[in-house]
């Protein structure tokens, strides 16, 4: 194909623009890490002015996302266009959970993965934990009295707290909530024992000293927490990562994908982005289109490996 008409394909294809405002749904509750994430896209579009309207954020936490997935679901038939969705990996397990809500990721619009996010497992300095052999005996004298916080039921952290309790012969009790600032809020309070916040989430407790990273979920160390150890480190090969994803309504049109895929690889190159993606240990390339639905796949079938492991499908 010649340059020429190259280029007149990709200006035909970014023509669209929005005709109202934006539904910017947030499949997660105020203060996590999706919703950081989101207000700061927000912010970035709005601050450089690359959208022709707004973004609005709207949190939509319920049945561990099945109520944001159904909202995008919905607009297949009213207004796909206009209303996109940040995600995390109950993009996976809620629709495998509840295959009643009859959601099929494969036909959701793919538009950006914008990062992997990491998980740490966390606990409050005035526990004395100093390192997971600690962290084990005391959880395992403690049994089902030992509270692990996380966000939503069989979804990120509860998978996180499975293969903890299966690794090292634990019991303890996984209590959700609506979000990762929730959670982060009940381990600086001494509500819970632990958690496995991501770092956006913790990062203000940690800083101002009332929390403690003692492993981190990754395959190499995370570079702000240095002194924190990988669990394959310690001798269990396990890794987990989160997608922070943009997904598009079922039946969007290909212009609309082309603008908001253009749209979120501009802020995905903005130095407020890569900035928080330093700041906040954020992994993994930018992903668009056919490369980012082919992830979504592989990523649904792990999830479903882990799920009928842990008894959940």
């Amino acid at each position: 194909m010649s340059a020429g008409l190259t280029s007149m394909l990709s200006t035909a294809a970014v023509a669209w623009e929005p005709k109202k405002p934006i539904e910017f749904v947030i499949m997660a509750g105020q203060g996590g890490g999706a919703d950081k994430m989101a207000r700061l896209m927000q912010t970035v579009v709005e601050k450089n002015g690359w959208a022709s309207k707004p973004l609005t954020p709207i949190n939509k936490p319920g049945g561990s996302g099945a109520e944001a997935l159904i909202h995008l679901n919905g607009k297949a038939k009213s207004d796909p266009d206009h209303t996109i969705m940040v995600t995390l990996n109950s993009f996976y397990t809620t629709p495998l959970r509840q295959p009643n809500l009859k959601i099929d990721i494969a036909t959701f619009t793919p538009i950006a993965r914008m990062a992997e996010d990491t998980f740490l497992l966390w606990v409050h300095k005035d526990s004395g934990i100093k390192n997971v052999d600690d962290f084990v005996a005391k959880a395992k004298a403690a049994g089902s009295d030992w509270i692990m916080a996380g966000t939503g039921k069989l979804q990120e952290d509860q998978l996180l707290t499975d293969f903890l309790n299966a690794s090292y012969g634990l019991n303890m009790k996984y209590v959700p909530y609506k979000g990762g600032g929730t959670v982060a809020k009940q381990l600086a309070g001494k509500h819970a024992n632990s958690t496995v916040n991501n770092p956006s989430e913790q990062e203000g407790f940690y800083k101002a000293g009332d929390t403690v990273p003692l492993a981190a979920f990754t395959d190499k160390r995370i570079n702000i927490f240095p002194d924190a150890p990988t669990f394959k480190e310690l001798g269990k090969d396990f890794v987990y990562l989160m997608q922070r994803s943009v997904v598009g309504a079922p039946g969007m049109s290909d212009e609309a994908a082309a603008y908001y895929q253009a749209l979120f690889q501009k802020v995905f190159e903005s130095p407020e982005w890569q900035d928080y993606r330093n700041k906040r240990a954020l992994q993994g390339a930018f992903l668009s289109g056919s490369e980012l639905k082919d992830y979504w796949m592989v990523e649904r079938d792990n999830h479903r490996a882990m799920l009928q492991k842990m008894g959940a499908l």
